[in-house]
């Protein structure tokens, strides 16, 4: 397939190539990585969640005000290295302060939002005061997505600008299905559910909108197969995390690089989903029920098993371990494909591997 003029245009907003990056927590893709993806032609992705936990904002009293700032810290930061490529923002509904977190991004100059981990069913209304800022749900399945759509049209007279699906199947981090059980489902498969929403949209929406396909993509292959289903991009995350751009501490890229397949796991997060991560000396404690954990950052999430019982971990914390490199206390969120990484890669090669001419 040739990529050289397929753009990805998402609201008011082209980026060169058909590619989001994928946002992942708590600082994975941060605005090195997300600058970087947008000056070579995707649409770069800062995660918003937790940014406070490593930034000069933050005092141990002041985490919600501090993000806020860190979020807009690290737009312009992006900013300055994406030479006026296209940047996003992941907000996750399920934080307890995930309005202040779409309203930041907004007022720093985000060209999107992309909110998933939850149903984004008031996000119009938290953007309201900022049009061109495109809106972008996270889906795992068409059920979802009609939901999504008959809220907003009904309550907001506003339709997303473009959609992701993301199969459980693949991804990393917290997935979309109810239990560990159906991460495997494949009802919820790319294969399944791409055609179903692009078929969904033509004929009971009528709105032509691009759906972007995630979960599991890797290579040009990948992204060719995804093409053939009906989508018109592709959203990568684990692939990024390992760059030499990613933002993440070089004893997590190592983590990555190190991965077997026997390595990856999935577990119950204490936010209530199901998620995909690396079998580290801290994953293994928690799956065998002798975890400790250190104590809660905040209350950041709206459903937090740790919060309310004291069972599980503060998640936050350990994702702010993982992201610092500490591999006997951290939280390694990844994808299914962190087994095909073995080496450190540059943004520029990976972007031209996926799209550059044959």
């Amino acid at each position: 397939m040739d990529f050289s003029n397929v753009h990805l245009k998402i609201g008011k907003h082209e980026s060169l190539f058909p590619l989001i990056q994928g946002g992942m927590g708590v600082g994975i893709s941060g605005p090195v990585l997300a600058g970087a993806v947008a000056k070579e032609g995707g649409v770069g992705t800062i995660a918003s969640v937790g940014l406070a936990c490593n930034s000069s904002h933050y005092n141990g009293r002041n985490y919600f005000e501090a993000n806020e700032l860190a979020v807009k810290d690290a737009l312009k930061k992006a900013r300055e290295i994406a030479g006026g490529g296209v940047l996003a923002v992941n907000c996750m509904v399920a934080l307890t302060d995930y309005d202040r977190h779409v309203r930041s991004a907004c007022e720093g100059g985000a060209d999107m939002i992309i909110s998933g981990a939850g149903l984004p069913v008031q996000l119009p209304e938290f953007t309201a005061d900022f049009p061109d800022v495109a809106l972008v749900p996270i889906v795992s399945s068409k059920k979802a997505a009609s939901i999504i759509f008959r809220r907003w049209e009904k309550r907001y007279k506003r339709l997303p600008d473009a959609i992701v699906v993301e199969t459980p199947l693949y991804a990393g981090g917290h997935l979309g299905a109810a239990t560990i059980e159906k991460v495997t489902d494949s009802k919820l498969s790319l294969d399944v559910v791409v055609p179903e929403l692009v078929s969904y949209l033509e004929d009971e929406v009528g709105i032509d909108i691009p759906v972007i396909a995630a979960g599991g993509i890797w290579d040009r292959e990948d992204v060719e197969h995804a093409f053939t289903l009906g989508s018109r991009g592709v959203q990568m995350g684990t692939r990024f995390a390992s760059t030499y751009e990613g933002d993440a501490s070089q004893r997590f890229k190592q983590a990555y690089i190190d991965a077997e397949e026997e390595d990856v796991v999935l577990i119950n997060s204490p936010a209530g989903l199901p998620g995909r991560a690396i079998k580290n000396p801290f994953i293994a404690k928690y799956l065998e029920g002798t975890v400790e954990s250190k104590p809660c950052i905040a209350n950041c999430l709206a459903h937090c098993k740790y919060r309310d019982t004291r069972e599980t971990f503060c998640i936050a914390q350990a994702l702010v371990d993982a992201f610092n490199g500490d591999w006997e206390h951290g939280l390694f969120f990844c994808g299914s494909n962190v087994t095909k990484i073995d080496r450190m890669e540059h943004v520029s090669d990976i972007i031209d591997e996926l799209f550059g001419q044959k």
